[in-house]
């Protein structure tokens, strides 16, 4: 059986026919039959209904289906492991990053890993956690970094950094020059805030609740660098990671006492997957730059409370 045979059975299988598959796949459709017919000849069983108006999988297709999508992967990550350069100076990786993390994390993690490994060609995507792990599953991913505990089985997860939200305010802030301030005084703060959609407001939602703080939101934004950009240019304040601020002159963080949001960033890969040398090298800058001391830590005022 040749791997053609799988592209072509998957093909008909997602586009539901063989007039669109053979569309994309830039081949005839009579040929395109012609191979699933030699497929199904060489298993014993037809994989397709063909007889009504729809092209259907039968009940012996959908039991192969998993199986093949599987098979093609395996094959994918046996190409890569052939083409695998141990010595890095060649090789692809390919993250995925919480969306909260994209605004301080990424660019002291890729400015590490680029520093040491300049050939190897990074792609970094922003995702929800669950679609993350599906991609790690199907091997579109090799690494992520995420919130909470895996949901799959199939995924392993390692600590790379534990991180506490901060009162986040800019130079026009009344509180600007504060080191801390007490928890309850939030409920006097107009917010800027992430929507909810992201999984940090979830968490900041339900944290505000157990302390018995009803926060007033004025501003909801869908991205990090948004409300950044609002805190900075207005009054209002934010509840951020404090490493944003850190890394700014323009913003500052404010430490909560006591600690409203305590969270652990961790690295997830693909259980018992082939692991390219560009995934190993990234995963040891990772833990060697947020674990191994050299992580940037938010900036003190000279001005306390």
């Amino acid at each position: 059986m040749l791997l053609r045979h799988i592209n072509y059975f998957l093909a008909v299988a997602e586009h539901g026919g063989f007039t669109r598959a053979a569309a994309a796949l830039y081949v005839s459709q009579p040929a395109l039959s012609q191979q699933i017919r030699q497929l199904e000849a060489s298993l014993g069983t037809p994989l397709f209904d063909r007889s009504g108006r729809a092209t259907r999988l039968t009940d012996a297709g959908e039991a192969y289906l998993g199986y093949a999508r599987r098979a093609l992967q395996d094959l994918e990550a046996g190409r890569r492991a052939l083409h695998d350069v141990q010595d890095l100076s060649r090789g692809t990786l390919r993250l995925g990053l919480a969306p909260t993390f994209a605004s301080y994390l990424v660019g002291p993690l890729a400015e590490a890993f680029h520093r040491r490994h300049p050939r190897i060609a990074l792609t970094v995507r922003e995702m929800p956690q669950e679609r993350m792990e599906d991609q790690l599953d199907d091997n579109r991913l090799d690494v992520g970094i995420a919130f909470d505990a895996p949901r799959s089985p199939d995924i392993e997860a390692e600590t790379l950094l534990t991180e506490t939200l901060a009162l986040v305010v800019g130079k026009a802030h009344p509180l600007a020059r504060r080191r801390s301030v007490r928890l309850p005084a939030l409920a006097d703060e107009s917010l800027v805030l992430l929507s909810g959609e992201f999984e940090t407001r979830g968490q900041i939602d339900r944290r505000c609740r157990e302390h018995g703080i009803r926060p007033r939101v004025s501003i909801e934004a869908d991205s990090v660098g948004a409300v950044v950009e609002i805190v900075r240019r207005t009054a209002l304040s934010s509840l951020l990671p404090a490493a944003i601020a850190a890394q700014r002159d323009d913003i500052f963080a404010l430490s909560l006492t006591p600690g409203l949001l305590e969270r652990t960033a961790i690295l997830l890969q693909r259980k018992n997957g082939y692991r390219s040398a560009a995934a190993r090298a990234f995963v040891a800058v990772a833990l060697e730059t947020y674990r191994g001391g050299r992580k940037r830590r938010p900036a003190s005022h000279s001005i306390s409370e």
